[in-house]
């Protein structure tokens, strides 16, 4: 009876360490979190005017505002998520719904995991290569989106498929057993049920695609004028801020872009997490 109570004891004291060990790593890693995020954006947020958001950029940046680089931020990533999203869906219910286990299957899946982990460089040379050289498409918004595409698509795929995957086998029998058939059970039972998973892929994307620096660098080129059709160069955000901080060109401007950045990412993924939250209770 002793040795059971010290058992326990001891099993206590193991669970308080972990999870006080637990607690602590998370509060160390929330507070560097907020003293990088409020470093920036009390540095930034007061360069955020009304003339920064609404100007072009003059003198290589030092001067003026980034609505030529907002637009070229939004064109690039847009073209990109409205590509790469149902081709992404298409594929997750082809390999959840419709293929059968197997070694193709696996190996598809295996190179699209490693898809997901290839570094951004690559992607970025790949997309140089291919669609700027041989495709011809020079540097421009149509080259940067597609391979952002390609970037992109993993994500949305795994997230997507994760997501079907959690929808019960009972829901497509009772579906099929009523008469449906198999692409309207999918279309009219299933993917309601995932809206809110497919919503979370389409969020991790984005996020990726508007924060990348290294594959836009090397497709969509660094033109600070207002981008009119996807064939012409641009400049995102975040590859604004690379410039602006390697070059050392102004430390007001790297900062407030820097903010801008950061406020845009917490705003979408905020509007998605509500989103997200009523589709699942829908």
């Amino acid at each position: 009876m002793n040795g059971e109570n010290s058992r326990h004891g001891t099993n206590r004291i193991k669970t308080g360490v972990f999870n006080g060990t637990i607690w602590i790593i998370a509060g160390v890693t929330f507070a560097i979190l907020l003293i990088i995020l409020g470093y920036i954006l009390v540095k930034g947020v007061p360069g955020i005017t009304l003339g920064f958001l609404t100007q072009e950029p003059s003198d290589l940046g030092r001067e003026g505002g980034i609505l030529p680089i907002i637009a070229g931020t939004i064109y690039v990533t847009g073209l990109a998520v409205v590509i790469a999203t149902p081709l992404s869906v298409a594929a997750a219910i082809y390999f959840n719904e419709y293929a059968k286990e197997g070694r193709t299957v696996k190996t598809i899946r295996f190179f699209t995991e490693v898809l997901a982990g290839i570094p951004s460089i690559i992607f970025g040379l790949f997309g140089f290569a291919f669609f700027v050289v041989f495709m011809k498409m020079g540097w421009s918004i149509l080259a940067g989106g597609l391979t952002l595409t390609i970037m992109i698509m993993p994500t949305i795929i795994r997230s997507t498929e994760e997501s079907l995957k959690t929808v019960p086998m009972a829901y497509r029998e009772g579906s099929l057993s009523l008469g449906a058939t198999k692409w309207q059970t999918i279309k009219k039972v299933i993917l309601p049920c995932c809206k809110s998973g497919i919503l979370t892929g389409l969020i991790l994307g984005v996020g990726r695609a508007i924060g990348e620096t290294a594959a836009v660098m090397l497709t969509v080129g660094g033109s600070l004028l207002m981008p009119t059709s996807v064939m012409d160069s641009s400049r995102t955000m975040a590859l604004h801020l690379y410039n602006l901080a390697s070059e050392g060109l102004s430390e007001k401007n790297t900062y407030a872009t820097a903010a801008l950045l950061i406020i845009i990412i917490l705003l979408i993924n905020t509007a998605a997490n509500r989103i997200g939250g009523r589709l699942a209770k829908e």
